[in-house]
């Protein structure tokens, strides 16, 4: 998986985390769908465990499409693959009964609730059993048990959970965990994965929308057009999803137009429904198969159904990377299932190995279309491609050179097993830590820590050697792998992507001769109030400063944005794991100069929760890795920080630093 996706996901959980020790009530965690809100789900409340072993979840799950079971199961997959060891998760079912009347041992920590369970003539609720279980963990003096501090996760909360409401006296926090919160209930997201983060990192696919004149047929003749492509590059069998209404019409819209189609372009389908009997398939094989069976079969990344059929009230549950396109029959009136829909067509179906892929075979990957009604934060995606007829001469042109961290098995600068030889020649301490206690700091190390531990212990003790003297072995190989003049290595040239994306904002500039251009516009979105007046910085000195190329007896100035999605030019830093930066403007000069701009701000902004402590640490990593990469590169780098009104501006040349205000960087730029 890519370090991006690591470092995205590990942030959002560290600030909800964080977040605990505020007086807050309840929390809310937003991420779009694809974007592992499970696996983050897991990594929080083993993060609170580890520290309190006292801690208790209950995480409340909608009943239908077996997503209950579906979590409980994965987080017991975590357990055993040893990603989150502290958690000890149980399904609540509504035979978990002893002498007949339903029971819930004290004994776990992760206790997964299907939402239904607990409603008014459910015996969970009618019995007393459930509250009679939190009343017993959070304490009872009779049976001298130890006060528990019970967490309320309610999965996919866009969804009421009334009868829970009223128990909000027995939970110390309320945690929401939605891909659509909602505002109406006041679940105002305290920490937020943005549609925009995830698809940066490639973590879900892009949209690519339909005409809205397409029907059903123009749609089919897409898929047709990418299954050999999608099948041979990703080798990966793609489906389709048919989403359509409640409506009586529309079954008989099924059996005029949907199947005849369907069985025009030879494609096998299901058709899934509430209701196991009416679900239908033309799959012989299947038939064979109990329908309980038949999601099973379908998410397979080689299954043999190229069409999916369902109604509009199936939603969550979903989980099938391999689907790429959704073709809507009707407005479903709901902008909240709309955006869960769309998610089931959103996963990148080669996460895991994303890296190995070609850059055709990549675009492919992050690529989902769909025809029907799209929510308006996804309208506000734009397109860009460098400009047509010069695009080759313009990556000839801007080559930028990225550099990259050695991996633990290629780095020379850090020897664990000199190390840990070193290390054994002391003492061991009197009283070590227990073995639980080591292994849970061991688990609470980044990936590369944990990694290196298992390639060097080959037995129980040499395991414990290295988890007795993590602290010191921690610190050397941060040292080590900060050692960027032996640490960093070069990778060949890249350039700009032929095409990309970026969302749009208040933040517009209008600019026609730079190297990215819009089909019918001129004006361009930025993140923030500081990159847009660095693009307004280098707009006036463009024809002074900025080399240039002729198009049409037209001069195209030759420095852009690096819109993160499809880019390669990326440099690689140390910072407690390894991370990536995207630099926001690569600029080449009049000389052939390679200039390289990541913009910061110290000024508060009204849109963005900044962690000043965090933001300050990442630039001080930024400013080490780019003085590094200015001595390897042969670029010059720089950290534009706007404070007010005014920039400070550090500067790398050469493995060299120095701080100069504006006017000095436009001098600088003058005498080239």
């Amino acid at each position: 998986m890519l370090q991006a996706i690591k470092d995205l996901q590990n942030t959002a959980v560290t600030k909800l985390v964080n977040l605990l020790s505020e007086n807050k009530k309840e929390l809310t965690f937003k991420a779009p769908t694809g974007s592992g809100k499970t696996h983050m789900m897991a990594d929080f409340m083993n993060r609170v465990i580890a520290e309190d072993p006292e801690a208790v979840f209950i995480v409340s799950t909608l009943s239908k499409s077996n997503l209950a079971e579906q979590n409980f199961d994965k987080f017991k997959d975590y357990v055993n693959q040893g990603k989150f060891p502290d958690i000890r998760p149980f399904l609540i079912q509504s035979d978990c009964s002893g002498e007949g009347s339903l029971y819930i041992p004290l004994t776990y920590n992760v206790y997964v609730l299907p939402r239904d369970l607990y409603k008014d003539k459910a015996k969970l609720k009618k019995e007393g059993t459930f509250l009679n279980f939190l009343s017993t963990m959070q304490g009872d003096l009779l049976n001298n048990q130890k006060s528990k501090k019970i967490y309320l996760i309610k999965d996919e909360c866009h969804i009421a959970t009334n009868n829970l409401d009223e128990l909000k006296e027995y939970f110390s926090k309320i945690i929401n965990f939605s891909a659509t919160p909602k505002l109406s209930r006041k679940q105002h997201p305290d920490v937020e994965i943005t549609t925009e983060e995830a698809q940066n990192v490639n973590l879900i696919k892009r949209i690519e929308k339909g005409s809205e004149e397409d029907g059903l047929e123009e749609a089919l003749k897409k898929f047709d057009a990418i299954k050999a492509d999608y099948t041979n590059k990703l080798e990966v069998s793609p489906c389709m999803i048919i989403q359509i209404s409640n409506k009586e019409k529309a079954e008989k819209e099924l059996e005029e137009v949907i199947k005849p189609a369907l069985n025009k372009h030879s494609l096998k389908w299901v058709y899934i429904t509430g209701d196991d009997k009416t679900c239908a398939t033309n799959d012989n094989g299947l038939k064979k198969l109990p329908v309980s069976k038949w999601k099973d079969y379908m998410k397979h990344k080689t299954s043999s159904i190229s069409v999916i059929i369902f109604k509009m009230v199936i939603s969550e549950g979903w989980d099938i990377p391999r689907a790429c396109m959704l073709y809507q029959i009707r407005d479903s009136k709901s902008r909240q299932l709309d955006e869960q829909v769309m998610g089931r067509v959103r996963r990148n179906p080669r996460l895991l190995d994303f890296e190995t892929l070609s850059e055709e075979a990549k675009k492919l990957a992050c690529t989902a279309w769909i025809w029907g009604i799209i929510p308006p934060e996804e309208s506000r995606a734009k397109h860009v491609h460098l400009v047509k007829n010069v695009q080759y001469t313009i990556r000839e042109e801007i080559r930028v050179t990225p550099t990259k961290l050695k991996d633990i098995n290629a780095s020379k600068s850090f020897d664990v097993d000199k190390y840990i030889e070193n290390l054994e020649r002391k003492e061991r301490s009197i009283s070590p830590p227990s073995i639980f206690e080591m292994y849970k700091n061991l688990m609470r190390q980044n990936n590369d820590i944990q990694e290196m531990c298992y390639q060097y212990a080959d037995s129980f003790d040499k395991w414990r050697i290295f988890a007795e003297n993590l602290s010191e072995i921690k610190v050397s190989y941060d040292a080590a792998m900060g050692n960027y003049e032996e640490n960093m290595v070069v990778d060949p040239p890249v350039s700009f992507p032929l095409e990309s994306y970026y969302d749009e904002s208040e933040q517009t500039l209008t600019l026609e001769d730079w190297v990215w251009c819009r089909e019918n516009a001129n004006d361009f979105s930025f993140d923030s109030e500081a990159e847009k007046k660095w693009a307004e910085l280098l707009k006036d000195i463009r024809r002074d400063s900025i080399g240039e190329i002729t198009q049409e007896n037209k001069s195209k100035f030759l420095w852009g944005k690096n819109y993160p999605f499809n880019s390669e030019i990326k440099y690689e830093y140390y910072s407690n794991g390894i991370h990536c930066s995207y630099p926001d403007f690569i600029m080449k000069d009049k000389s052939g100069k390679i200039h390289i701009f990541e913009v910061k701000s110290v000024n508060k902004s009204s849109t963005k929760n900044i962690d000043n402590k965090e933001y300050e640490n990442k630039i001080r990593a930024l400013e080490k890795c780019y003085q590094a990469s200015s001595k390897k590169t042969d670029h010059i780098f720089y950290l534009p920080i706007l404070d007010g009104s005014k920039w400070k501006i550090h500067k790398f040349e050469n493995g060299d630093k120095e701080t100069i205000d504006e006017n000095q960087f436009k001098n600088s730029l003058r005498n080239v």
